[in-house]
């Protein structure tokens, strides 16, 4: 395939639409988490139809002039998405709110090549995470120097074909993967031509202040204990996407409850294993063979949970802020091996349970600082975090203007580009080998450790070796 080349325009700044309070806004303790500190990029990827199609929507032949204009509007009513975030002398975040700021960042692009051509980024192809970097909102040095940053920022690049991707880049700081579908419905609803959001937006993250002592916390692993893997650390990682059709997953699931039965000697279960928690636990020890990890060192593996309905009382609606906690299995990499994988998901299944409890997230929410400070084990293969796009709404309900939604995917810049993270995502609109509810897997890992991997991932397909 011939490069890919993305001309692009001058940066220009969209601000609200009408005037926004000026004011310095604080953050909860969720939203302080070490781990969030940092952006995340979405590539979504529109298909232009026709527009007769859509007779109820805005109609503009140029879809820039539709998305600027929703924009502008929509940050009338999420305006700190168009402030600035300022890191204060007492190590804090703070959102500084000013009319007069410049906006949030947006950048024109356009391409030599159709969107056809490339498969809507499926995932099929080896070249789509590199594509997906060149769609991705990069531009570091737009940050001032003080390093006060741009909490959002947009890259909608033109494709020959009519469609288009909007590259989305976004400070986890201020909100997670709820709090961002959230507004990006609301945006589209704008396109669309309503006069206000659906949903409200509400900032309230005096909500999930925790309340932070002193006392130490025992370390689920340590320097000394943590698992290493000879292929780490490396300078450059390698993103790839693995495409695990649903028919895969449910003989995986079935296989699974089948050996825990056997091996427990009991005929029936009383709770039956989930298509994450069989997946999650397969990839881990998967990646586990793939990086060499030591037998004797443990391996943490940390499942995000979504707080918002756990909570009580529970988040008010609209609440776009960080709700989310760590639900985290320790094992020692040999056990790890050497269990039933069964086993393995049982465990996944119990934590999941505690997680959803007030007690566990108020404490997950009370020693976050605590925890965080204790012990850092990323980047040395030890930790391994597993997020899960695939009920986020991020694909449901987001057409305008006779141009539909048909991908969404992560692009592996900044925190995506981690070995730490792994991320199950929906299958495009457009992958006819995906209808059976399947799962798209992002991971990235080093250069030697991918072939093993990839050699997992081809067994699960074929459910040999398991």
């Amino acid at each position: 395939m011939a490069p890919l080349i993305v001309e692009m325009k001058d940066v220009v700044f969209i601000k609200p639409s009408k005037s926004t309070p000026s004011s310095i806004l604080y953050l909860s303790t969720l939203d302080h988490r070490p781990d969030l500190n940092m952006l995340y990029h979405i590539i979504q990827v529109y298909k232009s139809q026709k527009h007769d199609a859509y007779p109820n929507d805005q109609i503009d032949p140029n879809p820039i002039n539709v998305i600027k204009e929703a924009l502008s509007k929509v940050l009338f009513y999420y305006y700190p998405l168009a402030g600035k975030i300022v890191k204060h002398d007492d190590g804090k975040f703070r959102i500084h709110c000013n009319s007069n700021d410049r906006g949030v960042p947006f950048i024109e692009a356009i391409t030599n090549c159709n969107l056809s051509s490339l498969n809507y980024l499926d995932g099929g192809s080896s070249d789509d995470m590199e594509i997906a970097k060149q769609l991705a909102f990069q531009l570091p040095s737009l940050d001032d120097e003080n390093g006060h940053q741009y909490p959002l920022r947009f890259k909608l690049t033109k494709f020959l074909c009519g469609g288009f991707t909007i590259g989305i880049g976004v400070s986890h700081v201020l909100c997670d993967g709820f709090g961002l579908s959230q507004f990006l419905h609301a945006l589209v609803e704008l396109a669309r031509g309503r006069s206000e959001p659906s949903i409200k937006p509400v900032w309230e993250r005096e909500r999930l202040m925790g309340s932070i002592t002193d006392m130490p916390l025992p370390s689920p692993i340590n320097n000394a204990s943590a698992a290493v893997s000879p292929h780490l650390p490396v300078t450059t990682l390698v993103h790839e996407c693995f495409k695990v059709d649903g028919e895969s997953i449910r003989r995986l699931k079935m296989r699974l409850i089948k050996e825990y039965t056997s091996h427990n000697n009991i005929k029936t279960m009383k709770e039956i294993f989930t298509n994450f928690e069989s997946l999650t636990a397969y990839i881990w020890r998967s990646r586990a063979k793939a990086l060499k990890l030591n037998h004797d060192g443990k391996t943490l593996l940390g499942i995000v949970v979504g707080a918002r309905r756990h909570l009580d009382p529970p988040l008010p609606e609209g609440y776009y802020g960080n709700a989310i906690v760590d639900a985290n299995v320790v094992l020692s990499v040999k056990e790890l091996m050497e269990k039933p994988l069964s086993q393995v998901v049982k465990h996944i299944k119990e934590i999941k349970k505690v997680a959803f409890t007030r007690n566990y997230i108020t404490d997950s929410i009370n020693t976050l600082v605590t925890k965080e400070q204790d012990f850092n084990v990323e980047g040395i293969g030890a930790y391994f975090n597993v997020t899960d796009w695939k009920h986020l709404g991020f694909l449901e309900n987001m057409d305008f203007g006779g141009n539909v939604l048909v991908n969404l995917l992560p692009a592996p810049c900044n925190m995506f580009a981690m070995v730490d993270l792994c991320i199950f995502a929906p299958p495009s609109k457009l992958d006819s080998s995906m209808k059976d509810g399947g799962v798209r897997t992002f991971v990235s890992l080093p250069n030697d450790a991918m072939p093993k991997f990839r050699e997992e991932m081809e067994a699960l397909i074929l459910l040999n070796n398991i």
